[in-house]
């Protein structure tokens, strides 16, 4: 079937569809194979369930024609589907990377822009090669703005993101230590998510920049950009970037507030503002979308419990959002001692047992805490270490066991810290306080 077919059964159906256990009624259903599965043996169940049509490439499996179409590569034809529909769509699309912040920028952007356009953006934080395509099938008729959150672990896979996505506009976050071991190190990393600034200059197209990173400055000196920093030359300019309490941006005799935390999560309203300026939104709307805008998925939470305040961060975690967030919770003014449940940083490679280390050693320093390290990882880090109210766990089963033959008053009228990679699921520490 060639994608010209398939996109006449794709604008007969309700949406796309790639997990039986949530099958939309007249949907487009992809028998996508995983490592552990091929759903093409759940085809008819796909039918059974409500799809229109099922997209799959095991031909021997295909009972019923009409029904079942076949390729040769389903993921292919999702991908190649995407495409095709965005190449239909008349509307302008924002695409997003970097290595931290790329969610909750995503999130503040279509917040903001939302006050005056209608958005399809990026659902939570799918935005791979199977995510990004759903999204821009999501797409209608009815949607002004697209905003395509783009994520990658190895190097061409933001280049092959913006094949199918055509950005109109590309914003990096940031550089920093993510995902080293696809990319190869740090050097990497940039030239990785850089990809997304070498498709924009090489279309035509416009990069909104933070002019106070002389590595993001210096990659977009040479094509069409709009630009927001400190600097006087920016084309929003911002007064003054806060962090104590929450994540505040002054700009234009005006303060911006939100209820976010850190310094970072100051350069993501920036950001926000300044493509909701771009695009001609009010500045009190922007401003009242950033006020209101209440962080969820576990990003930069404040949980009140016990009388203490928890900062949980738990969603990723990487040397650079591990060391921004650390810094942040060094600053707080708060007289109540701090307790850090840290757990380890993932797939950095070679660099893993050198960047545990340094922030095992970094939190030594620190005056008036506790820290629990949960993780191979932080646990190989701890070789020959014998420090005073730090302790090592390799899982979180040993952590939970060793709070539960303690005790959880430790944990009251305390200032905590929950930070680690998504493997670790650190917020389960909450039913431990």
């Amino acid at each position: 079937m060639d994608i010209t077919e398939l996109y006449q059964c794709f604008l007969q159906c309700d949406g796309v569809s790639t997990d039986t256990r949530n099958i939309h009624p007249n949907s487009l259903f992809f028998a996508l194979k995983g490592d552990n599965f091929d759903a093409n043996e759940f085809a008819q169940e796909a039918l059974n369930k409500g799809a229109a049509y099922v997209v799959m490439d095991n031909k021997k499996l295909v009972t019923d024609p009409t029904k079942m179409l076949f390729v040769s590569d389903t993921l292919g034809a999702l991908q190649q589907l995407a495409k095709y529909h965005r190449q239909q769509l008349g509307l302008p699309i924002i695409a997003l990377t970097g290595s931290n912040g790329k969610t909750t920028s995503k999130e503040l952007i279509a917040t903001v822009l939302s006050k005056k356009y209608k958005i399809t953006a990026t659902k939570g934080n799918l935005n791979n090669h199977i995510g990004v395509p759903l999204t821009l099938l999501s797409i209608t008729d009815e949607t002004d703005l697209g905003i395509i959150e783009m994520g990658a672990n190895h190097k061409q896979e933001i280049a092959m993101l913006c094949e199918l996505a055509d950005p109109d506009f590309g914003y990096i976050t940031n550089f920093g230590k993510a995902h080293l071991e696809g990319f190869g190190g740090f050097e990497g990393v940039i030239k990785a998510k850089s990809e997304l600034y070498d498709y924009l200059e090489d279309n035509h197209k416009t990069a909104f920049v933070n002019i106070d990173d002389p590595r993001q400055d210096a990659k977009t000196i040479t094509f069409s950009r709009f630009t927001f920093g400190s600097d006087s030359s920016a084309d929003v300019v911002i007064d003054k970037f806060e962090a104590q309490p929450n994540a505040t941006v002054y700009y234009n005799n005006d303060i911006i507030n939100s209820n976010l935390t850190g310094i970072y999560n100051a350069t993501n309203i920036a950001a926000a503002l300044t493509i909701g300026k771009f695009f001609n939104v009010d500045f009190s709307d922007i401003k009242d979308a950033i006020t209101q805008y209440i962080p969820t998925n576990n990003r930069s939470q404040w949980i009140t419990k016990d009388q203490s305040m928890i900062l949980l961060d738990a969603y990723n975690a990487n040397p650079s959002s591990m060391d921004a967030v650390l810094t942040n919770f060094d600053q707080l003014k708060d007289d109540r001692n701090k307790i850090f449940i840290l757990g380890d940083m993932l797939e950095l490679g070679q660099e893993g047992l050198k960047e545990h280390k340094n922030i095992v050693e970094r939190l030594d320093k620190v005056a008036n805490k506790t820290v629990y390290f949960i993780g191979k990882e932080f646990s190989k880090a701890s070789i020959n270490t014998n420090f005073k109210d730090i302790y090592f766990f390799e899982t979180f089963d040993i952590f939970k066991k060793h709070i539960e033959e303690t005790s959880n008053e430790i944990f009251k009228n305390k200032l905590i810290l929950i930070k680690g990679s998504r493997g670790i699921a650190l917020e389960r520490s909450l039913e431990l306080i």
